[in-house]
């Protein structure tokens, strides 16, 4: 297995090239998908390989080794010695924090610090009938981005997995429920309003229906049913859902205005088109999609897992290719351009490549995707 990235890059999180320190473009917007520097530690490099999984934040990017003697590298703005992570079961990211799990105990390293011992750390027992639980969720509760990092959760909702964002959860039940709590301000809960909750509430829009996956951005929030469909809410303002935006539409014809003389032929959209009479009027643009909307991405294929950047949103297919949308500045959307799309997009790289994508893992403003090399019949 493979890793490649592409996006913000101004850190060095998907490779560290010449130019890098002095900020060159071309370096820190990376548009076409370039695989992983296998040296991503100075201190203590180790290379991007099978067994590996990703985590990424705004300026970093954690490879954490599963396999043999696990260990966790980073790439990026680096602040911790990773030395200390030799033997961790699990491993999570965040602007301020690396969060270590081991078998009998969880630490965080504050990586804005130079130190020796964690920031903070406690022990933990887990019951061998009971699931394994993957970061953020601990026994009996999970770890946020901030102090106070530990808080509990009930024991009812029998948790399974948990995305969060800066300021919202979206929790996964053993029996396949969606809950969400935080901030609501763009309609990121998923219950309607724009309210916020303190304490986890049921998505009742999708009651009834087993979700398996699910995954938040800044703003939005996404899920897939047991059935390979994604259902999508929140914030839209940059097509991060996938559904017509209004903004989206207006900020690429104001690009396409600017540059004299281009075309804006290679656009998603075509947003510098004046809309035809009896057509494009017709429109319906959604900025907040405040219950969960369900997005046909392709109607030949299922949904296999998804990620979500601060503004974009990258889904992986059962067939193994790779769809992504939203905003794409720094060219995180792998389409070797800077275009923002509200259209889910197939990124063609890997097609072309012969490769089968597998896994992604979205940062803020970066995407990276996992493939195999795809067995020709």
């Amino acid at each position: 297995m493979r890793w490649f990235g592409f996006g913000f890059n101004a850190f060095g999180q998907i490779y560290v090239g010449e130019k890098s320190i002095k900020g060159d473009v071309d370096e820190v917007k990376v548009v076409s998908p370039t695989e992983l520097d296998t040296h991503v530690d100075r201190r203590d490099c180790c290379c991007v390989q099978a067994g590996c999984h990703i985590r990424a934040s705004w300026s970093r990017r954690a490879s954490f080794h599963s396999d043999g003697d696990s260990c966790v590298c980073l790439a990026g703005l680096c602040g911790v010695s990773v030395k200390e992570s030799r033997g961790c079961k699990d491993a999570s990211v965040s602007e301020s924090h690396l969060t270590l799990a081991f078998s009998d105990r969880i630490e965080s390293w504050d990586l804005q610090k130079e130190e020796k011992t964690p920031s903070w750390s406690m022990g933990i027992t887990t019951e061998s009938s009971g699931p394994s639980l993957n970061l953020p969720l601990v026994p009996g509760g999970y770890i946020a981005t901030k102090p106070p990092f530990y808080r509990s959760l009930s024991p009812h909702l029998k948790a399974k997995s948990l995305a969060l964002s800066a300021e919202h959860a979206v929790l996964l039940t053993a029996s396949g429920a969606v809950y969400t709590w935080g901030l609501g301000s763009h309609g990121q809960l998923g219950h309607g309003g724009l309210t916020p909750e303190e304490e986890p509430r049921a998505v009742e829009a999708l009651w009834g229906m087993p979700m398996s996956c699910v995954a938040t951005g800044g703003w939005h929030s996404v899920c897939i049913s047991d059935g390979g469909d994604l259902y999508v809410w929140g914030w839209n303002e940059s097509g991060q859902l996938g559904l017509p935006s209004r903004g989206l539409r207006k900020a690429l014809q104001q690009q396409c205005s600017q540059q004299a003389g281009a075309t804006c032929e290679d656009a998603s959209t075509s947003p510098a088109e004046e809309p035809q009479e009896g057509k494009k009027n017709e429109e319906v643009f959604i900025s907040i999609q405040a219950f969960p909307a369900l997005l046909d991405i392709t109607p030949s294929c299922e949904i296999g897992t998804v990620s979500c950047g601060s503004r974009h949103t990258a889904a992986v297919t059962t067939t193994g290719d790779l769809y992504t949308w939203g905003w794409g500045d720094y060219g995180q959307l792998g389409h070797q351009t800077l275009i923002s799309s509200d259209e889910p997009q197939r990124v063609e790289f890997f097609r072309e490549q012969h490769m089968r994508v597998v896994d992604v893992v979205c940062g803020a403003w970066n995407t990276f995707a996992a493939v195999v090399k795809e067995e020709v019949a």
